[in-house]
């Protein structure tokens, strides 16, 4: 099942060699449908899909704090977010705080954690993007505020939420700074520009 919307921005990368559609298509918007409920099967999906990411020595370094709109849960997500955020994140469907676990329960450092959250992150993005969803990833949180809102314990670290839902209108936005962001095209440094060596 994909949920789709009336509200339709075509925005694929520009890419240098062809790539798959559903990554072409993915991008991170702002203006979410404040009507649109996620079906928890398509939900459990999305978060199915991160369980089955790959990770150093299979340690499974993440955990999910999942809210859904209208609950204590996504109200207490919101609370912790920065700035310009708490405009727009509101507004999604689900915000999920991603947690990665930097020490084992001996103590002993993960160091790849971060680096396998990302992936399990990236791969919940991609079965989104399939499922007709839209999701942004934010970085500027409350870290040590979500910890104590969920009593995260101390071996465990939030790094973002993602805020996921359907996508609405540029103008939904209702701020001329946030509608610029919406539309303005998308950039990234050419291939050549981030392959250190390539022979």
């Amino acid at each position: 099942m994909t949920l789709s919307t009336s509200t339709q921005i075509l925005r694929s990368a520009d890419t240098s060699a062809p790539i798959l559609g559903i990554l072409a298509d993915r991008w991170s918007p702002r203006s979410y449908n404040t009507a649109a409920v996620i079906p928890e099967e398509t939900l459990t999906a999305v978060l199915e899909a991160a369980r089955w990411s790959p990770s150093a020595s299979n340690s499974q370094p993440w955990r999910f704090i999942v809210g859904r709109r209208g609950t204590p849960t996504f109200d207490a997500i919101a609370a912790n977010l920065m700035g310009f955020n708490q405009a727009w994140a509101p507004n999604a469907s689900v915000l999920i705080v991603n947690v990665a676990e930097t020490t084992d329960p001996d103590g002993n450092a993960r160091p790849w954690a971060a680096y396998d959250l990302g992936q399990a992150v990236a791969h919940l993005s991609v079965q989104a993007q399939h499922e007709g969803l839209h999701l942004h990833q934010l970085g500027g949180i409350v870290a040590e505020g979500l910890r104590d809102a969920f009593d995260i314990d101390a071996n465990f670290t939030a790094l973002t939420v993602t805020a996921l839902g359907v996508l609405d209108t540029p103008e939904a936005l209702g701020v001329d700074a946030l509608i610029e962001r919406e539309i303005a095209p998308r950039e990234r440094l050419a291939l050549a520009d981030i392959l250190l060596v390539n022979e």
